[in-house]
């Protein structure tokens, strides 16, 4: 396959996982700015949108009063200098998608278009909540229903694993971004870990990505935040866990290097950042600094996302 098919099946991918994730992430900084009026002023929640995107600096430059519900609803979801805003991620990816037509299925592509038109025509200063939550849970299901269209209907050919590919190391980088900042910036200093403030930021992150209902699956207990934690890192059953992100990414590099005859770099560094994952202890994790860890990690993915592109898509 062509270098540059690849490339835009790869980005498509990346840039529509990229909307989803932003539409969770002001989901969660939604559910946090309703907390209950006793924890009023307790929780930077804007801030936390922001930096989890991350787009703190450029967001600073361009809004030197800070990071307001207003403010950073606009950045995040249509600013015309926000390469990375939700709406220009769509448009970016339709275009990608447009060039690729012939190695998408139409399903696919109408997904795309559908939602591309549909936000055409929102008008987002002064965006009510209730109208931004509807907003945000159409982009989530646009996305939803993009990734079951190519599962369910892609050949299974390179075209597949590349689009794959994108899908997988973009939702990592997200989920750990999303942790991080949780446990590094979000919880104020006076606040205990295991408060009620506490508990409901975690639950809102599981919540955020579907995953609340599940994790009492799992653990049988209350949200605490090392099982969160470990529930999002470690367990595998767990769709958007980074190891379950890491062990996709194995497998469809594995399907690559087979039908190109050769390895390299992108393979050798998801086996090495997969049985790092694999070799983890979630108390070990802890002692030695989850926030630490997560910087490894995202470091390792984009390296991860480099080599991929050094050896298939340049």
């Amino acid at each position: 396959m062509l270098s540059r098919m690849a490339d835009n099946l790869y980005w498509l991918s990346r840039y529509t996982e990229r909307a989803e994730n932003l539409a969770r992430i002001l989901h969660v900084a939604q559910r946090l700015a309703a907390l209950p009026s006793a924890y009023a002023g307790a929780s930077n929640e804007w801030e936390s949108a922001i930096a989890t995107a991350a787009c703190a600096d450029e967001f600073k430059a361009l809004y030197p009063d800070g990071a307001t519900r207003e403010n950073v609803i606009r950045y995040i979801v249509d600013s015309p200098t926000n390469p990375s805003s939700i709406k220009a991620c769509i448009e970016t990816a339709r275009s990608n998608a447009r060039a690729v037509r012939t190695a998408i299925t139409s399903e696919m592509w109408e997904i795309l278009n559908e939602g591309w038109n549909e936000m055409r025509g929102i008008e987002f200063d002064g965006i009510s909540q209730s109208a931004l939550t509807q907003f945000l849970q159409r982009v989530q299901q646009m996305s939803l229903r993009f990734d079951g269209a190519a599962y369910r209907t892609m050949l299974r050919s390179d075209q597949y694993w590349f689009q794959r590919l994108g899908t997988f190391i973009e939702r990592a980088d997200n989920m750990a971004r999303l942790l991080d900042v949780k446990y590094h910036l979000l919880l104020p200093e006076k606040e205990p870990v295991g408060g009620g403030l506490d508990y409901f930021q975690w639950s809102s992150i599981l919540r955020s990505v579907n995953a609340l209902t599940s994790y009492h699956w799992v653990y049988r207990e209350n949200v605490k935040p090392w099982l969160v934690a470990d529930f999002l890192i470690l367990r595998p059953e767990q769709p958007r866990s980074l190891i379950s992100c890491y062990m996709a990414l194995n497998d469809y590099l594995d399907q690559i290097a087979e039908r190109y005859g050769r390895q390299g770099p992108a393979q050798h560094i998801a086996r090495s950042t997969t049985a790092r994952l694999q070799n983890a202890d979630m108390d070990q994790i802890f002692q030695s600094g989850l926030h630490e860890f997560l910087v490894e990690f995202i470091e390792d993915n984009n390296r991860l996302g480099a080599a991929i592109t050094q050896q298939y898509l340049s």
